[in-house]
């Protein structure tokens, strides 16, 4: 269906997700005709108007016309009106699962999975590696999720395992952090489902590096490269360069390397990317480039720096990854010589929530105060989650959502100020729309 030769019609219904986005984007760069779709204007819509990209707001059936292939995001049902009027017209409708069979068939995938991890993993091993890079997040390094080089088929790709498209990404090299049971629905609660599909993803790579300390890839019999963080990382320490946060740690004979950001999971992270890169690159070059990392926006990702200050915004919406950046988080404060910390949290799903409330009730220690926005639902009913119960014994602020000011944040409850925040570190977690509220693009 896709080649080189012919330039096709592709129209994405969802275009304003991370993921569908950067594989439009990717397609439009390869040459093709590309427009798309979403529910509401947002800062990647702005950005994929920008590219050349046309766009309608919101899903209407004269997005329609005369495409070749028409691709939607996961959350996109049958009865979409343009989902409705391709299938009227003929044209082929495929999941985004389903088209990247297709979108990724000529390509030498580094696919990088795993339940955290994989935007970080993925921007550390594009920094390092040449090619493109479709990630699930902006990596700083190069301004987008997005990051296309023709002169190589290589393809540096984050791997999403929540619909078991991970299984469709054609891995040269699979790259794998951890399998954490997460995104259960999508399984039916069948863990052996679960494990399965990683087994299926992994044993499909030609070349595959995996965290063998994992309690699941730890029994992988597949050939690998593995990773036992214990032994093979070692001198871990965090430094000020430029003031901006880094890890140095040194991995196994290869000597010891910086990587920005901050905590354990940032060098297990890197140590995986430099695996992978190492079997087709020197070391002296992969420790120069690793540099060239900068972050990824929405990951520990510091928008302001005062006098008085420091505002976070982070995208960790599962204990595992908020325990990791409230570890980091401390070891940052006293680089900086900072005493308070304050959490912000917009639980995501429901699901997602009830299912690890327990971790979620001790993740966040370290955090001076705890405030708790409401659940963003993500398309999910309503269901009650008594926060001051399972979360009482934290100093607790339950609020209805966050309102910048300069520098300081304020916290609102019913259209009243109940606190201001303008002292220590304020760090919001969540992948919802606390991001905006925290930059104060809302």
């Amino acid at each position: 269906m896709f080649t080189e030769a012919k330039i096709l019609k592709i129209h994405f219904i969802g275009i304003g997700g991370i993921g569908i986005s950067g594989l439009a984007q990717f397609m439009h760069y390869k040459g093709h005709e590309v427009s798309g779709s979403d529910v509401a204007d947002s800062r990647i819509v702005r950005l994929l108007r920008d590219k050349g990209i046309d766009v309608t707001i919101p899903h209407n059936k004269k997005a329609i016309t005369d495409q070749d292939i028409v691709i939607h995001s996961a959350i996109i049902t049958l009865d979409n009106p343009e989902v409705v009027e391709a299938m009227s017209k003929g044209i082929k409708v495929l999941a985004r699962r389903e088209a990247l069979l297709y979108l990724l068939h000529e390509q030498k995938v580094y696919a990088v999975a795993g339940a955290h991890g994989k935007s970080t993993t993925s921007a550390i091993l594009a920094a390092i590696m040449d090619g493109s890079a479709i990630i699930g997040a902006e990596s700083k390094a190069f301004g987008s999720n997005v990051r296309y080089d023709d002169t190589t088929d290589q393809l540096i790709f984050e791997a999403d395992e929540s619909d078991g498209s991970f299984l469709n990404s054609n891995p040269y090299c699979a790259i794998v952090i951890n399998a954490e049971p997460e995104h259960m629905e999508y399984y039916e609660y069948d863990y052996d489902l679960f494990y399965d599909s990683y087994r299926k993803f992994i044993a499909s790579a030609s070349l595959r590096v995996i965290n063998a300390e994992d309690p699941f890839l730890e029994s992988i019999e597949d050939e690998a490269i593995r990773l036992y963080p214990s032994k093979d990382i070692s001198g871990i320490e965090y430094v000020l360069i430029d003031d901006e946060p880094y890890t140095r740690f040194t991995l196994k004979d290869m000597g010891t390397f910086d990587v920005w950001g901050l905590g354990e999971h940032i060098a297990l992270d890197a140590s995986l990317a430099v695996l992978a890169a190492a079997q087709s690159m020197d070391i002296e070059t992969i420790r120069i480039r690793m540099l060239h990392y900068k972050g990824i926006k929405k990951r520990f990702d510091i928008v302001v720096k005062s006098e008085n200050d420091i505002v976070i915004d982070d995208y960790g919406h599962h204990p595992t990854e908020i325990r990791a950046t409230m570890d980091a988080l401390k070891s940052y404060a006293k680089l900086k010589g900072v005493k308070k910390i304050t959490a912000i949290w917009q639980p995501h799903k429901y699901s997602r929530t009830i299912d690890n409330l327990e971790a979620f009730s001790t993740c966040f220690e370290g955090a001076d105060e705890l405030v708790i926005l409401p659940v963003w639902a993500a398309s999910e009913e309503e269901r009650f989650i008594d926060f001051k119960k399972h979360f009482a014994a934290y100093d607790l602020r339950m609020a209805d959502y966050l309102k910048r000011d300069g520098d300081a944040v304020n916290i609102c409850r019913h259209d009243e100020v109940i606190e201001t925040l303008d002292s220590g570190i304020i760090i919001g977690f969540g992948a919802g729309d606390i991001t905006y509220q925290i930059r104060g693009e809302k």
